[in-house]
Parts: structure tokens; C-alpha cells; sequence
């Protein structure tokens, strides 16, 4: 199995790892199949997320995906942080091998989680989130064969 340089960078040196005191929203997501459990921080002031970090318990490909996951929404506004896909997430780390393509969906999901409760705890609705589910291998949708 081959991965990209930058998931090895990913994994090797993760970025924003850890916890945020007092953080804006916190979402936990993890896979039963594989065992992987991610738990994302952010750290939102009007409407852009400032900071995010994680801690994920996984294989390489989980640590890598939630370190660029962050990276990613770092800065965004909400409505940008929603549209960081798993596909997304996946070319910026240059790929993932196929039987790895679920830890980015799980990096997709927390995020997802953190801004739903994120929503909840200010009473407001982000238009185009969906709630969040705590295990996503219950709702396992494989993506086609490229």
C-alpha cells in the first residue's frame, strides 16, 4: 500500500494536534469497523474558524487526514469549513489508497460534528449541515471506483 508524501508528512508531523480549552464547538465521530475514533476542536469567532485541533486514535491514514482536515478549515468561514469534503481533504494529501478512503470521510464527519455543535450551543442553524452521526460505518457509503 503507497501513500503520498504528504500523508507521510501528515503523519509523521501532525499539525494541530491536541485539544482547545473553551473550544466553540467539539465534534467526535468514529468508524466501529476499523476502530478509528477522531475528535475535533474548533475555535470560531464570528462566523470564521480561527483555530482547530484534534485527537484522533487510528491508523496513519486517520492521523494524516484529521491533520490536514484542520489545516484546511483553519481561517474559512463556516460556510467555507462546510465544504470541506472528504474528497477534499483526500487532494490535498495527494490521495489516498482506496482501503483508506474512509478516514477521510470520518475527518469530513468530525468537522461536520464540531460545527453542528457549534450551532447548538449558539442556537443557530447552518444552512446545508446535516447532523452529525457518532458512528459512520452505520452509514457506509463506499465512493464509486474512480
Amino acid at each position: 500500500m503507497m501513500y503520498s508524501e504528504k500523508v507521510m508528512d501528515h503523519f509523521m508531523n501532525p499539525r494541530n494536534v491536541g485539544e482547545i480549552e473553551d473550544a466553540s464547538g467539539v465534534g467526535t465521530v468514529g468508524n466501529a469497523k476499523c476502530g478509528d475514533i477522531m475528535k475535533i476542536f474548533l475555535k470560531i469567532e464570528d462566523g470564521v474558524v480561527l483555530d482547530a485541533k484534534f485527537k484522533t486514535f487510528g491508523c496513519g491514514a486517520a492521523v494524516a487526514t484529521s491533520s490536514m482536515a484542520t489545516e484546511l478549515i483553519k481561517g474559512k468561514t463556516i460556510q467555507e469549513a462546510l465544504e470541506i469534503t472528504n474528497k477534499a481533504v483526500m487532494e490535498a494529501l495527494d490521495g489516498l489508497p482506496p482501503v483508506k478512503v474512509h478516514c477521510s470521510c470520518l475527518a469530513e464527519e468530525a468537522l461536520h460534528a464540531a460545527l453542528w455543535d457549534y450551532a447548538e450551543k449558539n442556537g443557530i442553524v447552518i444552512e446545508g449541515l446535516e447532523k452529525p452521526v457518532n458512528d459512520i460505518s452505520e452509514h457506509e457509503h463506499l465512493p464509486e471506483e474512480e
